[in-house]
């Protein structure tokens, strides 16, 4: 009896043609493992796929409210954006699939988990750090590491073997998505002095087609999670949806990031974004009105490290969850409603309130009503610039020099 393995499957290039390839190099029986993080239209379909490609199972899984509830949110509630401008779609995904891999390796009494990330990306890392810290026993495999064809010639591989594939050599763009976010890479893309062309975005409009007339949201928050939108409540799929829609009608939520990977090398990669812009936007306006000075300070330094820490495959590490007890405690007076303006690919915030706001109308006021002690500057500012001013006095030859 062949030995079974279970493959992260996509319907994707890679995936497609690693059904066949485990199969004619290795004797494995391939069961696949499809999860719908948000990306995945018909479950059935693509189970069908896979067995008609010659998997022995195929497993299916829709997974989008824990995907949501237990990745997307905290990550959102940390502001994490890598590099502070992707947020985390993909990378925020293979955690999740990870997990979902050994416990179909352990159900299924499978020898490995494969998936197909090559061996340039940022995926690998994620994928085999996560399988490796849950299940250290457990073999991984990457075909695509290993079967040294170029992009082309992995397409005439599926061409050869008549395996139905997403992508051609006129349009080889690499792709992937979930309900956080779209990530568009290779092709004309490479060249970063490329502009890219309309049939790289797939759902926002581009924004001289976007409505002239801006839309206008009103984001509800509770202690950091976004709940409703115009005083609608929804569940987090729901709301993300939603908001997806709006932002996607006016253009917003496109990427363009030179981005540097954890291998070392820099990517150029386009994204996809809409629901992730806007609440992202909306949440840190909030965190501004409700966290002090000090707090947004370090929470920022938190937000760029747990984004980092996801990004590079960190995610089940003890240093990620000691930030995310840090996160949680800054959140629970971040409640509150933000309204945005949505116009031709701009997000922007114009109005903001919450029952635990610190802004004092009365301190911040230059108008009647002012209570603001003028009269106490003079001695703050005297206290204030005394180690400014001691250092002077004393090191005065060396701060010269």
């Amino acid at each position: 009896m062949a030995d079974k393995v279970i493959l992260a499957y996509s319907g994707g290039l890679d995936t497609s043609v690693a059904i066949k390839w485990l199969k004619e190099k290795y004797g494995f029986a391939v069961i696949t493992l499809t999860a719908n993080l948000g990306n995945v239209a018909d479950l059935s379909a693509i189970k069908q796929k896979a067995l008609d490609m010659g998997a022995v199972k195929a497993l299916v899984v829709d997974v989008k409210k824990q995907f949501v509830e237990s990745f997307v949110l905290p990550a959102l509630q940390a502001d994490a954006a890598y590099e502070g401008k992707y947020p985390l779609a993909t990378a925020l995904g293979r955690p999740l699939i990870a997990q979902l891999l050994v416990n179909a390796a352990e159900s299924e009494q499978a020898i490995a988990v494969v998936h197909g990330c090559t061996g340039k990306g940022n995926d690998q890392v994620r994928l085999d750090v996560g399988v490796a810290t849950l299940a250290p026993a457990l073999q991984i495999l990457a075909p695509a590491r290993e079967w040294g064809m170029t992009r082309e010639q992995t397409i005439e591989y599926a061409r050869q073997h008549n395996v139905p594939i997403p992508v051609t050599v006129d349009s080889p763009y690499s792709i992937d998505e979930n309900l956080w976010g779209r990530s568009i890479e290779c092709g004309l893309l490479e060249d970063p002095w490329n502009e890219p062309t309309d049939d790289v975005f797939a759902w926002t409009k581009s924004p001289t087609d976007a409505p002239d007339k801006p839309a206008y949201l009103e984001i509800s928050f509770e202690k950091g999670v976004p709940v409703a939108i115009n005083g609608k409540n929804f569940d987090g799929v729901a709301l993300i949806q939603k908001v997806h829609e709006q932002a996607c009608e006016h253009g917003v939520g496109r990427i363009d990031h030179i981005e540097n990977r954890l291998i070392g090398i820099k990517s150029r990669e386009i994204y996809e974004a809409p629901a992730a812009v806007v609440l992202l936007e909306a949440h840190q306006a909030l965190e501004d009105m409700v966290l002090t000075r000090e707090q947004l300070r370090f929470k920022t330094l938190v937000a760029a490290e747990y984004a980092s820490l996801v990004y590079n495959g960190l995610w089940f590490s003890g240093f990620r969850r000691d930030l995310a007890a840090y996160v949680e405690s800054t959140q629970q007076y971040v409640t509150g409603t933000v309204r945005l303006r949505l116009c031709k690919g701009n997000c922007h915030v114009v109005g903001r309130k919450s029952p635990y706001s610190l802004y004092d109308y009365g301190l911040a006021t230059y108008d009647k009503g002012d209570v603001f002690d003028q009269g106490a500057s003079p001695g703050f500012i005297h206290l204030w610039g005394l180690p400014t001013r001691t250092q002077a006095r004393v090191q005065r030859l060396k701060l010269e020099g």
